[in-house]
């Protein structure tokens, strides 16, 4: 996993872009009124995602490496809690792919930080 030359090689981040590129799709047709609030919210949020894996990639120390994907964990558990809000009030259909997306990000996340702390332990 760490053979990568770029964080654009990581598995994680190629998911986590392509969930990116599907809210940005998918936030378009949120009311205007919301283009202040939640919709700028979910893309800021999406954006983040991809942001600290590419930054916690080129870190030098695993635990930095670590801190990063921490982090993600902590966007995609707000993102969760986004879905929850958007579906409630009506504003986008098909949460439930998405939140699929955001699933497979998670599971491949985590699976790198598995990978990161055993390399940290051994």
């Amino acid at each position: 996993m760490e053979q990568s030359k770029s964080f654009e090689d990581v598995p994680v981040w190629q998911k986590a872009h392509q969930f990116v590129l599907s809210i940005y799709e998918k936030t378009k047709f949120c009311p205007k009124e919301e283009l202040c609030g939640l919709t700028s919210q979910f893309r800021r949020a999406s954006a983040s995602i991809g942001a600290n894996i590419s930054e916690g990639y080129k870190k030098n120390s695993t635990r930095d490496k670590l801190w990063f994907f921490n982090i993600v964990q902590g966007v995609l558990e707000e993102y969760s809690y986004y879905f929850i809000l958007t579906e409630d009030l009506n504003y986008v259909e098909d949460i439930k792919s998405q939140n699929e997306s955001l699933i497979e990000v998670s599971k491949l996340s985590k699976a790198y930080s598995r990978f990161l702390l055993n390399s940290l332990n051994s």
